[in-house]
């Protein structure tokens, strides 16, 4: 049976985004240095590069901080382009990704609208689809294929969607949709929309981790006009705090999303240390070696105490400890030592996993030496 917009109703409260408990939460409730808690739980790369780390230390900044930022943001955006080998007239710059993702649900979702959401994923696709009075008809993913696309469901419950927000590689699961994946269901997606006479929706595809895989669909612009791909400055470029992040589409798409984006939203220096990492080739390189050498080492080392520990080509690791009851006491047994997973709530389909950033080598070793202990404990 098809489903149609009737079959899917939004909540009367719209989802809100849950966080890990703070550092500083963490470090009183265990009576803890602040200083000795590392988040394990943020996708986020240990230290900024050492080039921005200088910049910042002179105060650079291309505007005083006295003035707004150029509201054109026209040496990020050309920084941008040409990083991502984009027109100018193809970027849009918000606060973040999670600012981007705003813009694209106040432009294309409206009250009584639908959005398609592959689960499990980021969280921030459902909440900005409620937040705009929208429904979300979530479809499962794959779990014994590495949690991929079910790529039958998905393109049809776009039949009936104003949205369908795709992530590759895919947060909390660390893998890419297999190649060609992607192209094959944009393009069935403009086949059904031509063929039931209705608009497509838009294919919104978030790259948050796509420089840890070497590739990108931002080429499949060209071909089809409904995709939007999101891109970020957080994840390897190591830059989560001045919360860069881009949209990427064909321009007349920009053009309607234009208009929702904030004025001045991104700091006079977000934009100037951003700016220099995107003509830096090294800041990449040096931080994709960096996490690909940790990334093996870490797995090795949570396999090595039975735990289960899925492919990842991202900066974390999604890791199986067996039962919710585990998941739940492996996380505080962690917690009381300073070191902070993500854990998944009740009735997510991630409930029995954790997933927990590679960080550097020694923040790494006192997490491979808590798992090492609590595995013990564990198994008596």
């Amino acid at each position: 049976m098809k489903t149609t917009r009737a079959d899917v109703a939004p909540p009367d409260q719209p989802a809100s985004y849950t966080w890990e408990a703070t550092s500083e939460e963490v470090a009183e409730r265990y009576g803890l240095p602040i200083e000795s808690i590392v988040r394990f739980d943020l996708n986020t790369s240990p230290s900024p590069p050492a080039l921005i780390q200088r910049l910042f230390a002179l105060g650079r900044s291309d505007t005083p901080l006295s003035e707004y930022p150029p509201g054109d943001y026209g040496r990020l955006i050309a920084a941008a382009a040409g990083r991502y080998g984009v027109g100018t007239d193809e970027l849009l710059v918000g606060a973040g990704a999670d600012e981007i993702l705003d813009i694209i649900a106040k432009t294309f979702l409206q009250v009584g609208g639908m959005a398609v959401v592959p689960t499990p994923t980021y969280a921030m696709y459902r909440v900005g689809t409620e937040q705009r009075g929208a429904s979300v008809l979530a479809v499962p993913r794959l779990q014994d294929q590495d949690w991929t696309l079910d790529l039958g469901a998905t393109r049809e419950a776009a039949r009936v969607a104003d949205v369908v927000w795709l992530c590759s590689p895919n947060n909390p699961t660390a893998m890419p949709e297999p190649d060609g994946a992607i192209a094959g269901l944009l393009g069935g997606i403009l086949a059904d929309a031509a063929a039931d006479g209705r608009q497509p929706p838009i294919v919104v595809v978030d790259e948050a981790y796509a420089e840890f895989t070497g590739t990108s669909l931002v080429g499949l612009r060209t071909v089809y006009p409904n995709l939007v791909v999101i891109r970020t400055a957080s994840k390897a470029y190591a830059l989560a705090g001045l919360r860069v992040g881009f949209a990427i589409a064909r321009p007349d798409l920009i053009a309607r999303m234009n208009p929702y984006r904030p004025p001045g939203s991104v700091s006079v220096v977000s934009v100037t240390l951003v700016t220099e990492a995107l003509l830096d080739d090294t800041i990449l390189e040096d931080n994709l070696a960096r996490v690909a050498l940790e990334r093996d080492r870490l797995a090795a080392a949570l396999c090595a105490v039975g735990w289960s520990v899925g492919p990842s080509v991202t900066n974390f690791l999604l890791v199986g400890v067996g039962s919710v009851e585990a998941a739940a006491s492996v996380g505080e047994g962690l917690l009381a030592r300073g070191l902070v997973p993500r854990t998944f709530p009740t009735g997510h389909p991630l409930v029995a996993y954790l997933r927990l950033t590679v960080r550097d080598p020694a923040e790494n070793d006192r997490l491979i030496q808590a798992v090492g202990t609590i595995a013990l404990e564990m198994h008596g």
